[in-house]
């Protein structure tokens, strides 16, 4: 086998190039920019709007129209539930309630609670009353509505402030991709904050809150587990005036592991509504099969661990 010598074979590759000038061909990508006019703000100007935001809201109370996608899009396999009518209630530090009406026949479609750390979920069309731990896994990946958290509408429509004792908050120039006036998609700055926090295990990717540089207010949050992985990509939108407070009114939450992407658009709005404990209730029905998160289902199980009389 003939062996060309390193400084030969470079000698002959570039005597044969200007014969071959198919083999390479270079051309100039332009990069698209957005014009719009950007504004600027500091890291601490960007961690203390977080901060006034979250102080100002105590409790909420909302209407909403809830559209959800359930699939996976790279199989081709998308199931849409439109025009779900929904209630939810909100009041710190983690209380959360949400109700959805099926459509037209307004009939219960799922009702949960939170505190934060244990959920209750009633699915009345399976006859099923689902209740653990809001970091307890589903049992079953094969339905990804089973894993509906409370805590994950918390977390994604009460953006939390910044924890100084637990959490760092440094400032990232960034870009984003945005469509301009023409649809067109193009590159524009953003702000991020990347929040890191402490637990138990140490220091960890919490989330991210991403600003954009045209009206200065978060149009994006992602939220990570202790591991890295992100479990919630919420984005937000189209910012109204409710009593002085400045709230998205369409709010988009992607769960890319479960495979479900719910938009909650706001009908109605009120904050900071003195709400009663008991809206806070979720009482089991009589007769739903019991699903106790990493214990078998049955019938006669109730929450408390006691029987039914």
């Amino acid at each position: 086998m003939l062996r060309l010598r390193p400084a030969r074979a470079v000698v002959l590759c570039l005597a044969v190039l200007p014969l071959t000038g198919c083999l390479f061909h270079s051309r100039k990508v332009e990069r698209q920019v957005s014009t719009a006019p950007l504004r600027s703000a500091t890291q601490q100007e960007l961690v203390d709007a977080i901060n006034v935001q979250a102080a100002k809201i105590h409790t909420l109370q909302a209407t909403l129209d809830i559209d959800t996608s359930v699939g996976d899009m790279n199989k081709g396999q998308i199931t849409d539930y439109k025009e779900i009518r929904g209630y939810v209630l909100a009041e710190k530090p983690a209380l959360l309630r949400l109700i959805g009406l099926m459509p037209i026949v307004r009939n219960r479609a799922f009702d949960m609670v939170s505190d934060g750390k244990e959920f209750k979920l009633w699915l009345p069309a399976k006859n099923r009353f689902v209740f653990g731990r809001e970091d307890e896994p589903t049992q079953n990946p094969a339905l990804p509505l089973a894993s509906l958290r409370p805590k994950m509408f918390y977390d994604a429509l009460l953006i939390r402030k910044i924890d100084p004792e637990n959490e760092i908050a440094v400032l990232e120039d960034s870009y984003e991709t945005v469509l301009d006036s023409r649809r067109h998609r193009v590159e524009q700055p953003d702000y991020e904050i990347v929040v890191v926090r402490r637990e138990k295990k140490g220091w960890f990717l919490s989330r991210k809150v991403v600003f954009s540089r045209v009206d200065l207010q978060p149009h994006r949050q992602l939220i990570y587990d202790e591991q890295g992985n992100l479990v919630t990509d919420v984005h937000y939108g189209d910012y109204k005036d409710f009593g002085g407070v400045s709230f998205p009114t369409q709010t988009e939450i992607e769960r890319p592991r479960e495979g479900y992407d719910i938009t909650l658009n706001i009908v109605k709005l009120e904050l900071n509504k003195t709400l009663a404990p008991d809206q806070f209730e979720l009482q089991q029905p009589a007769g739903a099969e019991v699903v106790h998160l990493g214990q078998p289902a049955t019938s006669a199980q109730m929450p408390n661990g006691s029987d039914p009389k």
